[in-house]
């Protein structure tokens, strides 16, 4: 499978490409700065560019299969400025299938159901900034024709994959307060290989 991995440069992206690489696919990622990527196998295609420019989006598709897009909020906009690009050139080339990862803020509130987990008292977070930015990527991928997966981790500490954990469509599962790094690349990296969670969201904890 040919594999478009954009922030591979991040904490979780960094371990998708592990993920995939050790699986034998062909993966491409679109990175700034190529020299962060500290993996040499001749599977891996980096190519230098930035998610803000629709025109290294539309090189970066080319003869690709699924994306996965671990970009992350980092006090800016890229990901409500990149994923317009994304959609668009996806939607283009044909490419059906991309996995996101989001944030546990956007998953339905169990304490008020037409509110999201960010809008609710659910919500222990004081700045609502980087789940405005993911909200509004749920609403783009939403409205597109794409077959879209966000996974929605909750705190996200760095620790040892555990392979172990729970998983729920549309909400957080009950009492999950955080998630590790690596458990959250693996559920996402695994998405590839099923339709189980097309057009929706996947909140997952311990």
């Amino acid at each position: 499978m040919n594999l478009l991995i954009l922030g591979a440069t991040g904490r979780v992206g960094s371990q998708i490409v592990t993920h995939a690489l050790h699986d034998g696919h062909q993966v491409t990622v679109l990175v700034r700065t190529p020299e962060k990527i500290q993996i040499n196998n001749e599977n891996l295609s980096i190519l230098q560019g930035n998610v803000l420019n629709k025109n290294d989006i539309v090189r970066a598709m080319h003869g690709i299969d699924v994306v996965i897009s671990a970009l992350n909020t980092d006090g800016t906009t890229t990901l409500t400025e990149s994923m317009p690009f994304i959609i668009e050139a996806m939607e283009h080339d044909g490419i059906q299938r991309i996995i996101t990862i989001g944030t546990a803020g956007i998953l339905q509130s169990r304490t008020t159901p037409d509110s999201l987990r960010y809008q609710s008292s659910e919500s222990k977070r004081k700045s609502v900034r980087a789940a405005l930015e993911h909200h509004k990527v749920y609403d783009l991928l939403n409205q597109s024709t794409l077959d879209w997966t966000i996974v929605c981790p909750t705190y996200l500490p760095d620790g040892e994959r555990i392979g172990k954990y729970r998983v729920e469509r549309d909400f957080l599962p009950e009492g999950g307060v955080e998630i590790s790094v690596s458990d959250t690349a693996e559920f996402t990296y695994n998405q590839i290989k099923t339709s189980d969670y097309i057009k929706s969201r996947v909140g997952i904890a311990y």
